[in-house]
């Protein structure tokens, strides 16, 4: 199965060729999906996430290097920033709000204290986005899908007291800049 892989892969690349593009996704699809699902738990966005993921395989193979990691590590990466880029963006954060406004449980002093935190949160979300890829990768996951520290560990390749370290260190200057807020 192998050769077959790096016989689409090439053919791509090469020609963009339509049939071993959909070859190479048919192969991935189940595979990519599910694991979209397992970090969603949505159907809808899991489906729409993989999509995107492929588009964003198909669009960027050229750049898949067979010597640097295998086409299915590469392709998990891709599905891994994607997912990270998806909790980080405004659509989640206004499918947030969204729930909010729509649960007619909420009280009003609770809502408006939601919303001040909302507030906050892009605050925060903003300075994260403002530092290195790897310390954004680790607090996302860990805030945003709440991986374990191993976990985090075992998908980025690095020790688990590397992602703690790296964690707790961007905690430490969220809490600079924002005056004390405390991850639980």
């Amino acid at each position: 199965m192998e050769k077959k892989l790096q016989k689409w892969i090439k053919k791509i690349q090469k020609k963009s060729d339509p049939v071993a593009s959909n070859d190479l996704v048919t192969y991935y699809y189940k595979e990519i999906y599910a694991y979209v699902y397992k970090k969603t738990l949505e159907k809808e966005l899991a489906m729409d996430l993989t999509q995107e993921i492929f588009m964003n395989m198909l669009e960027t193979i050229h750049q898949f290097d067979a010597q640097l990691a295998t086409f299915r590590t590469w392709l998990y990466q891709i599905a891994r920033y994607r997912i990270v880029d998806y909790y980080r963006s405004k659509s989640h954060r206004q499918q947030m709000v969204v729930e909010v406004l729509e649960d007619e449980n909420h009280q009003t002093e609770s809502f408006l204290d939601s919303m001040l935190m909302r507030f906050k949160i892009e605050e925060i979300e903003s300075f994260i986005n403002t530092l290195g890829e790897d310390r954004q990768v680790i607090f996302w996951l860990k805030v945003a899908q709440q991986k374990s520290f191993n976990e985090i560990g075992l998908l980025l390749k690095v020790s688990e007291s590397t992602v703690k370290s790296r964690f707790y260190a961007t905690v430490k200057l969220v809490k600079n800049e924002f005056g004390g807020i405390a991850y639980e």
